[in-house]
């Protein structure tokens, strides 16, 4: 069935901000977002952290609302304020009623174009950051994937973490953040999208009249490819019951032409309960509680990763299952009735996820930041509908080369080693 046309519409200011909205007539919200295009990719070794520490002080007051201002300012219209940073983006977004776009506007222009950075404010936060990141040491899940992304990527941007560490985060000054602040907060690195019951002329005008005035700022830094590093990292930390594992291999860029045939390979591999990895390895085995794979594609490259919690006794043996699988998926060719279901399971995803007013606003960010052109639904579901098993079986062979398998394995070791030997492609 021919999906509707999505109705997107795109302008861009004379200093470079792109304002980008799909009109929904059939809701009553709007999702805003102000996208920024620069994360922790974009920070040096000094100052990592430094632009999820900016997201969390904008929040602090600006010139001209109070740290409590701003949260009432969107609370008090029954609409949700948010925000978030990536490895390659921020985003600070709102979702409302369409009446209340012009008072989530407004909230979200003054967080990007006036914040305060009082002094005794940043003290104050560091120290919240400072117990984030204390947190996150304290959740396995997150931090076995923390040590696989630092290790995988070592050496450059992308392998810092988010939140930064106790080290950088503790000399953060005033003088830094406003100096990132300024040099990343440019109209020329922001996508401003929207999606839901609106006019797009509106939100042009608004968003001219907030940052028309504001200068282009200079070139965005020149970002390097990341080498990719394999091998095995272990870490002992005996508070934990259970021994974690990720996992990966050097996957495809965001906008590779293979995309969709990568996204399928994932989705037979351990996309879901009816995946090869969760079929075998939780309800066959019985090895697992939580196994499964994804994808994380970024501007220049990216890693397929599978993740799994056992017991330290079935480690080994959860390895080499998955090692199993990965020979098993590049030795033989994917038959059209698994082929056919994974092709369903990801275009039904795919529809279901871009059913809310937010999803989409997402989705415009993605494309305009990513592939500068809008994909309809109907190109999207054409090209997952494109990929043969021949295609799965030429990217499986591809990415799981024994060479470029990368381990981080996290738990209660008691002298468990994982071995280059439980890698090897022959058993």
């Amino acid at each position: 069935m021919t999906q509707p046309a999505r109705d997107i519409e795109k302008a861009e200011l004379p200093n470079g901000l792109v304002v980008v909205t799909e009109k929904m007539p059939h809701v009553r919200s709007v999702s805003v977002g102000i996208w920024l295009g620069t994360g922790s990719r974009g920070e040096s070794p000094e100052r990592n952290g430094i632009a999820h520490f900016i997201e969390h002080m904008v929040f602090k007051g600006t010139e001209k609302r109070t740290a409590e201002e701003i949260a009432q300012s969107v609370d008090s219209v029954g609409g949700m304020l948010d925000a978030f940073t990536a490895k390659e983006m921020t985003c600070f977004n709102a979702k409302v009623l369409d009446e209340h776009l012009p008072v989530a506007f407004d909230v979200l222009s003054d967080l990007v174009l006036r914040p305060k950075f009082d002094q005794a404010d940043i003290t104050k936060e560091k120290q919240v950051v400072l117990e984030e990141i204390k947190m996150d040491e304290d959740n396995p899940e997150y931090l076995i994937h923390e040590m696989f992304t630092q290790k995988f990527w070592r050496g450059h941007p992308l392998g810092l973490p988010i939140l930064g560490t106790p080290e950088t985060v503790s000399q953060f000054s005033g003088n830094a953040v406003r100096e990132c602040f300024d040099l990343w907060y440019a109209p020329n690195n922001i996508v401003i999208t929207a999606a839901g019951n609106l006019e797009h002329a509106r939100l042009v005008d608004l968003a001219a009249h907030e940052f028309g005035g504001v200068a282009r700022g200079g070139a965005a830094a020149i970002r390097t490819a990341p080498e990719t590093h394999a091998g095995i990292e272990h870490r002992n930390k005996k508070e934990l019951e259970q021994v974690h594992l990720v996992m990966g291999v050097p996957s495809y860029p965001l906008a590779h032409e293979r995309r969709y045939a990568a996204s399928l390979l994932n989705v037979i591999l351990g996309g879901g309960m009816s995946s090869r990895l969760f079929q075998n390895i939780r309800e066959r085995q019985g090895l697992a509680y939580a196994i499964g794979s994804e994808l994380s594609p970024y501007t220049d490259t990216g890693v397929l990763s599978v993740y799994a919690g056992t017991s330290r006794e079935s480690a080994q043996q959860l390895i080499r299952s998955v090692i199993e699988e990965f020979r098993r998926i590049q030795g033989e060719a994917v038959s059209a009735e698994e082929l056919r279901r994974a092709k369903d399971h990801l275009k039904g995803s795919m529809m279901l996820s871009l059913e809310s007013t937010s999803a989409r606003m997402s989705n415009l960010a993605r494309q305009a930041m990513y592939f500068h052109k809008f994909l309809s639904l109907d190109e999207m579901l054409g090209s997952i509908e494109k990929v043969t098993g021949e295609e799965v079986l030429d990217i499986a062979r591809d990415f799981f080369a024994a060479k470029r398998f990368a381990l981080t394995v996290l738990g209660n070791l008691n002298g468990f080693q994982a071995t280059s030997e439980m890698l090897a492609r022959e058993s």
